[in-house]
Order: structure tokens, then C-alpha cells, then sequence
């Protein structure tokens, strides 16, 4: 097992914060550097976590000897570039979702993960969510039958600091995420309705994914709703199973009844960051990686293009072509 995993942040927003308060408090993990285009705010941090190197500029920061690797909490839309900058300069990364602003952009990040032999995580954070972890295990365990229904809902008032991207990429592609994680990685169609009422962006929209052994999961998000709301129901052949993201609660609701299994009382941020450094550690892949990132993409970008033609549109196509 390798020694102390020496990390940087790029970006010291609120998330970049919360990202250096869980890895300054992590075993195997030493935080080395800040970065932000904001100094004084990678000053602020450093200094609250004793981070002895500060940056301005993400690329000073990655020529850094004495960095192996880096998470990245920048704007949706500079992901791609600054996670193919770090991969070429022998960094592994955990970069925030979404992992790129394009298809085309998460490509890129899939061949240079390639071709640097280095290895990506994208920051799917539901997936170490405790609640989503009893999930997965009840399902596996054949709780509620076959499943054969995802419904996922992430509704809310508008964040202010996501001005980058719409709620499909920012919100949705969470549920995106978990309904390829639960179903499998090759959806067949999807169709979608949706539109911008107050942004400049789509604020709002409503889709359908379809798979294969009739099972299909409908997504709906907004930025639109005055509370902010946060679920998932599987329907099998033999119940329900509930998750609450928030509370981080599950409930099985069946013919004989309604269960509510204990969840453990865990941060998904420390869980996933956890398992990041110990992956590196161990020099074992990271999931979900890039690959997983681009396919939440093609589906992300095959809801934009049904949104805009208003027809139903062939994902499995689009991942067939980039070889998904």
C-alpha cells in the first residue's frame, strides 16, 4: 500500500471548502495545496487547515512535484480542461459533477485518462450515500422482486452560485447517474419535455430512459419549486423501496407491510473521499470513473436534444459511436 496521498483542491468555493475540512480530516491523506482564481479565499483556507502551498493559477499548482493528486470544485464548465491538464502532468483526480460541460469534452478526459495512465473519479456523490448503499444491497438481495421503475426527483429554488449549466447537468445528471447504476450502463431511448422559464438555462425538465428487459426510470427536476425536495422510489414486482437523500432514510413498502431498515450515520462527502485515497493508496480503479461520467453525459445530452426536437431519441446510438 502506498504511503500518504499528498492532494490538492482546485477551487476553493463552498464546495472546494467542504472538500479540504473532509480531507484535512482523513487518515492516508495529506492536504498539500489551495487554488483559487480568488487568493485571498485559497488564503483563507489554507489557513484554516494549515495547507502549507497556495495557488492562484490550477496549472502552478499541478506542476507541483509534490502533489499526486488533486479534486477539482471549479465551475462545471472548466472541468474537462483543468482534468486534462492534471492527467497529463501524472495526477490522478476526483473531479465534481459534471465531469465535463459536452460529450465531446468528456471524451477528451476518457483519452487522456487513457493515454496517461492516470485514473479519474467523477464526484457522483449519491452513490455514497448511505441511504443509496442499503438501496443497492436490498436490491441485490431481491427485496422488492425485479425491479422495473426508477423514479428520481430533485426539485428546488434555484442555487445562485450554478449560473455555468441548467439543472439537467447540475441536478438531474445525479439521477442520470444512479438509473444507469441500478438498471445497467446501456439505456435504449429517451424522451424528454422541458424549457427555460426564468434562466438562461433549462430550469425544468421531465424524462424518460428506457432500458432493456422492459425497465425504465423517469427523472424530473426543476429550479423552480420554493422547498427543496430530494427522492428516489425503485418499483419491483414485489414492492417499493424509497429513498430520501436528504434525511438519508430508506422505506420498503410491501404487501405485508412497511419496513424502514437502519442506515448508517455516515457524510457521503467522507465516504467518498475516503474511498478515493484509498483507492490510490491501493492502487486499485476508481468508480465510478470517466467512463461512467461520459455515459451520464450522452444520456444528458440525448434529453437536451429531445427537449429541443420534441421526438424521442436513440441514447444507445450515441454511446455505441464513442464506444460507451
Amino acid at each position: 500500500m502506498t504511503s500518504n496521498i499528498r492532494v490538492g483542491i482546485i477551487g476553493a468555493g463552498f464546495w472546494g471548502a467542504n472538500h479540504a475540512r473532509v480531507i484535512s480530516e482523513l487518515e492516508g491523506a495529506t492536504l498539500t495545496a489551495i487554488c483559487d482564481i480568488n487568493i485571498e479565499r485559497a488564503k483563507s483556507i489554507a489557513k484554516r487547515y494549515g495547507v502549507p502551498r497556495i495557488f492562484q493559477n490550477y496549472v502552478d499548482l499541478l506542476r507541483c512535484d509534490e502533489i499526486d493528486a488533486v479534486t477539482i470544485c471549479t465551475p462545471s464548465t472548466t472541468h474537462a480542461e483543468i482534468c486534462i491538464e492534471a492527467l497529463s502532468r501524472g495526477k490522478d483526480v476526483l473531479v465534481e459533477k459534471p465531469m465535463a460541460s459536452s460529450l465531446e469534452e468528456s471524451m477528451r478526459v476518457v483519452d487522456t485518462a487513457k493515454s496517461s495512465g492516470r485514473r479519474v473519479m467523477v464526484g457522483f456523490i449519491e452513490r455514497f450515500n448511505p441511504a443509496v448503499e442499503v438501496a443497492k444491497g436490498l436490491l441485490e438481495k431481491g427485496r422488492i422482486g425485479r425491479p422495473i421503475l426508477i423514479y428520481g426527483r430533485r426539485i428546488g429554488p434555484w442555487p445562485e452560485r450554478i449560473g455555468d449549466i441548467g439543472v439537467l447537468k447540475d441536478t438531474s445528471i445525479h439521477d442520470i447517474d444512479l438509473s444507469l447504476y441500478f438498471f445497467g450502463p446501456q439505456p435504449i431511448y429517451v424522451y424528454a419535455a422541458g424549457g427555460a422559464f426564468r434562466h438562461s438555462n433549462e430550469d425544468y425538465i421531465q424524462a424518460l430512459i428506457t432500458f432493456r428487459d422492459e425497465r425504465s426510470a423517469i427523472i424530473e427536476a426543476n429550479w423552480l419549486t420554493p422547498r427543496k425536495k430530494r427522492d428516489l422510489r425503485i418499483t419491483g414486482t414485489e414492492g417499493v423501496i424509497h429513498v430520501e437523500f436528504l434525511s438519508r432514510e430508506v422505506t420498503i413498502e410491501k404487501s405485508d407491510g412497511t419496513y424502514m431498515p437502519m442506515t448508517p450515520n455516515s457524510e457521503p462527502l467522507k465516504n467518498e473521499l475516503r474511498y478515493f485515497i484509498t483507492s490510490l493508496m491501493r492502487n486499485e480503479e476508481l468508480s465510478p470513473g470517466c467512463i461512467e461520467g461520459a455515459r451520464a453525459m450522452a444520456v444528458a445530452e440525448a434529453i437536451l436534444q429531445s427537449i429541443s426536437t420534441k421526438k424521442a431519441v436513440c441514447v444507445s446510438d450515441m454511446l455505441s459511436m464513442h464506444g460507451l
